[in-house]
């Protein structure tokens, strides 16, 4: 008689269902960087938009207009010159802002981010405009 023992091989990998919940996930994910990742470029163009402002500016309203003429060249709107918060810190001038941006996920689901930014050595965002 021939001994019919089959050897029953380990079987390794990842499911069906397994690879179907993987890639789900990793879809979700990739959905909700895409629509972050515009957000952050934004708040990194106004970070640089602040900074410049500050340089060619000595007043007001000489960092305001200076700020919207890079606001047009970089096309972003969340900011504005008139949005800015500036304070005299000694003799240079502290530019700082914040806003916040509202992503729709699906149905009643949104993300809220919240960006803010200064010019400021200490870090700290001024809320104070100087008029």
């Amino acid at each position: 008689m021939q001994d019919n023992n089959y050897s029953v091989q380990r079987q390794q990998g990842i499911s069906l269902i397994g690879l179907i919940l993987s890639l789900g996930i990793l879809a979700m994910i990739a959905v909700l960087g895409m629509k972050v990742a515009p957000t952050v470029i934004e708040f990194m163009s106004i970070k640089k938009a602040i900074v410049a402002a500050q340089k060619a500016g000595t007043t007001v309203k000489e960092i305001q207009v200076s700020f919207d003429k890079a606001a047009e060249i970089g096309y972003f709107d969340a900011v504005a010159g008139k949005d800015l918060s500036i304070v005299r810190n000694g003799e240079a001038m502290d530019v700082s802002f914040a806003y916040s941006k509202k992503i729709p996920l699906f149905g009643p689901a949104s993300l809220l981010l919240e960006y803010e930014g200064t010019t400021a050595k200490s870090g700290a965002v001024t809320k104070k405009k100087l008029e």
